[in-house]
């Protein structure tokens, strides 16, 4: 850690806070489906992290369809993960927590997600969590998404913290690399199928879910 002082933690939404990624998968299988490419589940893991538009543009450049219409598509997909999170999401085991204990340390918080508007508003709703929220950001706007820092930069500046003092919660390695681009303090909670793999030695720590996280925010505040 370095001689900034950790005054916020930045989570990012899906995968972290909630367990979005099923919906996700079951959306893409379906929409791309219907656009006659054949992808699996195994073939979603690619993308975890990425902007649904960058989804949507990666499949083009592999499989092109007819008609390619982006907007169109990642909406159909959007809506249908909305729709699946209000149905039946659920948050990641310890998110809520988590959340509780950073605002109690009291440390701001943010989150920074390559969802868009009606996803954030569905998972705020369904989990009842928006009020942890100093700032809310999203790359859904953006010139990029993750892996590129923007908006983790953005969020920082919304929070009015330095990125060297925030602390980032991440799941997935595109998310990661955006973080660690910020020149944030990264932590990643990998799915647990993914949790061997030795690409997560590029974050500052690995946990197994989200209820090691304070714990670990207090040793970080403590060293300071």
């Amino acid at each position: 850690m370095n001689h900034n002082k950790v005054a916020a933690v930045i989570f990012d939404m899906d995968g972290v806070l909630i367990d979005s990624e099923p919906s996700w998968q079951a959306a893409e299988i379906s929409v791309f489906g219907q656009l006659g490419l054949p992808i699996c589940l195994q073939d979603t893991l690619q993308t975890t992290g990425l902007r649904i538009d960058q989804v949507v543009d990666y499949w083009y450049q592999r499989h092109p369809w007819p008609d390619y219409d982006n907007r169109a598509t990642a909406n159909a997909i959007v809506q249908q993960v909305a729709a699946g999170i209000l149905r039946s999401g659920e948050a990641m085991h310890g998110a809520i927590s988590a959340l509780q204990a950073c605002q109690d340390k009291p440390l701001k918080i943010g989150l920074a997600t390559s969802s868009s508007s009606p996803l954030i508003e569905a998972v705020l709703q369904k989990l009842d969590i928006g009020h942890y929220f100093n700032t809310i950001c999203s790359a859904e706007s953006l010139t990029f998404g993750k892996p590129h820092p923007e908006v983790y930069l953005n969020c920082a500046a919304a929070l009015q913290v330095a990125p060297q003092s925030c602390i980032a919660v991440e799941d997935s390695f595109n998310g990661l690399i955006a973080a660690r681009a910020a020149n944030m303090h990264t932590v990643v909670v990998p799915a647990s199928h993914e949790a061997a793999q030795a690409k997560w030695a590029a974050a500052h720590r690995k946990l197994d879910d989200l209820t090691q996280l304070s714990d670990y925010v207090s040793q970080v505040l403590r060293a300071q």
